[in-house]
């Protein structure tokens, strides 16, 4: 779930944004799908967040698509309040996750996938918007969020598979399958004591689907509390191809192992090639030797420049660079550790990233660091 390509000032030229940008008249044609990044600043309320959101939809004419936020669980009914203060009635999937800014405040930030200009349909699971479905002139795409199992006095590996029950549901009404998904977020609560158990519930899963792409979507797997108590909440992206091929496919990492290697579940990157843009959605990707063992264990800054060094390996095999990131999230065992990255951005000349830092637990005790982001440019086939 992704995509800034018309809040891109500079495409291709290393040169990021703060938050988000128009492209300037005479650059490349303005897409139809973006997204926007707003973190909470220090002594404001939350709800001038969402109010900066809701501006800027306004200014675009444009209507959420899906929305992922990061805040203290805690504060959760004060950020509910704020949000529909400033964007009204919730039509559409909200993914809210206990990420905690690493600078103390109630809300780390929100990401927002909007769309102008096009028609969108909801998808509804019981009482709830979970989907919302648009085409880009090249395909069909279904964004979901917030969803989770629905006993969640089970088990956490019954609760997963009761997740993917519901997760296929959704994508049914919408008239999707799992096997159209090419992208997966799974925040799940205490991850580091069931990490091994969600990845064999996962695998069994997957092993009975046969993905259009011909590859496992890629994905991030972190620590989430969610508002429901579930041992786990994920979102996902779906696309189909109007042409009955595949629009999607894996993107390797040229300095990593792929994650199966290992029995993880996942790609390390999937492209997407529709409507003029492509996309690049590269996976939570953290500091693993090319063997699949933990780099630099106890050292956050060495990690930190591992991590960003193989995800500019990624972007680079695809031809992108850091200045066509549209979406980031960074995922941080310890706050403290934050200003390593943001050391690594100012050195690199990209501390605009469109990024959202978040504290919480990664799926290995000796990770201290994890970043997942999209990137997009002009397709050389629209």
């Amino acid at each position: 779930m992704s995509l800034r390509p018309i809040d891109l000032e500079t495409v291709g030229t290393g040169q990021a944004s703060v938050e988000s940008r128009d492209l300037p008249i005479g650059a490349l044609p303005l897409a139809c799908e973006f997204a926007v990044t707003e973190r909470m600043r220090a002594d404001e309320p939350v709800v001038e967040v969402f109010q900066r959101l809701a501006d800027r939809l306004a200014l675009r004419k444009a209507e959420l698509l899906s929305l992922m936020v990061y805040g203290r669980l805690a504060a959760y009914e004060e950020i509910d309040r704020a949000m529909h203060e400033a964007l009204g009635e919730t039509d559409w999937p909200v993914t809210f996750i206990e990420g905690a800014s690493c600078d103390d405040l109630p809300l780390a930030g929100v990401q927002a996938f909007a769309i102008s200009g096009r028609s969108v349909s909801r998808i509804r699971l019981g009482n709830r918007i979970v989907a919302s479905v648009y085409e880009d002139g090249g395909a069909r795409h279904c964004l979901l969020g917030g969803l989770g199992p629905t006993a969640v006095l089970l088990r956490p590996p019954a609760q997963v598979q009761q997740m993917f029950g519901n997760l296929e549901s959704a994508l049914d009404l919408a008239g999707f399958e799992l096997a159209d998904v090419m992208r997966t977020w799974f925040f799940n609560d205490g991850i580091l004591a069931w990490y091994d158990e969600f990845n064999r519930v996962r695998s069994a899963h997957y092993a009975n689907v046969r993905f259009r792409t011909g590859s496992l979507p890629a994905s991030t797997g972190i620590a989430g509390h969610n508002p429901a108590g579930a041992a786990l909440a994920v979102a996902a992206w779906a696309v189909q191809s109007w042409d009955g091929n595949s629009c999607a496919r894996e993107s390797g990492s040229p300095l990593q192992c792929p994650a199966p290697a290992y029995a993880s579940s996942f790609s390390r990157a999937m492209e997407i090639d529709s409507g003029g843009w492509r996309r690049l959605l590269v996976s939570g990707t953290a500091s693993i030797h090319p063997d699949g063992k933990t780099a630099w264990i106890g050292n956050a800054q060495r990690q930190v420049d591992l991590t960003m060094k193989v995800v500019g390996a990624i972007l680079q095999s695809r031809r992108m660079n850091f200045g066509d990131v549209t979406r980031a999230t960074a995922y941080f065992e310890n706050p403290l550790y934050k200003p390593f990255f943001d050391a690594w951005c100012a050195g690199h000349g990209v501390q605009g990233m469109p990024v959202v830092s978040v504290h919480c637990d990664i799926c290995r005790r000796d990770l201290l660091f994890e970043i997942e982001l999209d990137a997009c440019v002009a397709s050389a086939t629209p």
